[in-house]
């Protein structure tokens, strides 16, 4: 048993330092393809991270899916956890921007669990400035993104889970806005060989967008018709194991590829370990992706109990 441990454990290291050291040569064999679609897709907002524990292991996430943050990133795993809950979150983003996001679970029947997730995106009001005001015009707008979604999840067999998600999402800017209606579809899967599952997510898919309202250019010219634009439709697929784990100590490894309908398919990679299920420290590591590469972070959970 010891033995079989310790084979996991070195494979699954061994197999992630290659692919680290084999980033130049994926970037090679690879150079961007798919890259020529950046910035042909809206509501980019939906793309943000707001899982510590997830940003944290590189978003490598999906086959991990077991809290309640599965909201976001794989509403399958909702049923991996019998736990109802509620997680409240509020980040100071790039450009005094405000990232906040809420979610609810609740469990029923056995096999079944509900859950709602709202994550919003605020800027501060910013001036209007025209090619011939420059110092601003006097009045202000707002940049803002709203998504509400409604998960369901259910366990069908001992190893497999099914959950889907339905959104309603909304942007704003000045006096135009899109809305429409998004869905995610995934699956969670496991193999019965030790602690390793597979999953797959469909997320962000729905009918195209189009701006509505109107804007007045620096001519005088109002424009009320615009062009339509898809959502950041992206596939998942993910495998994640424990290579090693006992009454203390813990250790989970992940891997998971990225097909974004606007942008090149790309890898990223996962660690995370737990001493005694309260203190944690995750990695992770993306491939083929622009602007960043490592993550990681350290967290805590104290649990309190009392008997009356």
């Amino acid at each position: 048993m010891i033995t079989q441990i310790k084979y996991k454990f070195t494979l699954a290291l061994l197999v992630m330092l290659c692919l680290l050291i084999s980033n130049i040569s994926f970037a090679q064999l690879f150079p961007n393809l798919g890259g020529q679609r950046t910035g042909t897709t809206s509501l980019q907002f939906l793309k943000i991270g707001t899982g510590a524990r997830a940003t944290g292991m590189g978003e490598s996430f999906v086959a991990v899916s077991d809290d309640i943050t599965s909201l976001q990133y794989n509403p399958a795993g909702l049923v991996a956890f019998k736990e109802n809950g509620i997680t409240a979150s509020y980040t100071q983003w790039f450009v005094d921007t405000k990232l906040a996001d809420f979610g609810a679970v609740y469990h029923f029947g056995g096999s079944n669990a509900i859950g709602l997730n709202v994550i919003s995106l605020n800027t501060e009001d910013m001036d209007v400035t025209t090619e011939y005001q420059p110092g601003g015009t006097g009045e202000t707008f707002r940049f803002s993104d709203l998504s509400i979604g409604l998960s369901f999840a259910r366990q069908m067999t001992e190893q497999f889970s099914f959950g889907a998600t339905i959104k309603y999402v909304r942007e704003d800017l000045g006096g135009l806005y899109m809305q429409g209606v998004l869905g995610d579809l995934a699956t969670f899967y496991r193999t019965g060989l030790g602690t390793s599952r597979f999953a797959i997510m469909i997320s962000n898919f729905g009918s195209q967008v189009t701006p509505s309202g109107s804007v007045t250019t620096v001519n005088g010219q109002t424009l009320s018709t615009f062009q339509k634009y898809p959502p950041p439709t992206n596939f998942q697929l993910g495998f994640a194991i424990e290579p090693y784990q006992n009454r203390d100590n813990r250790i989970t490894t992940s891997i998971q590829l990225n097909s974004p309908t606007d942008n090149a398919e790309n890898l990223s990679f996962g660690v995370e370990y737990a001493y005694r299920s309260y203190l944690f420290f995750r990695g992770g590591y993306k491939i083929n992706v622009d602007d960043e590469n490592f993550s990681g972070g350290i967290g805590g959970e104290y649990l309190f109990l009392s008997h009356i």
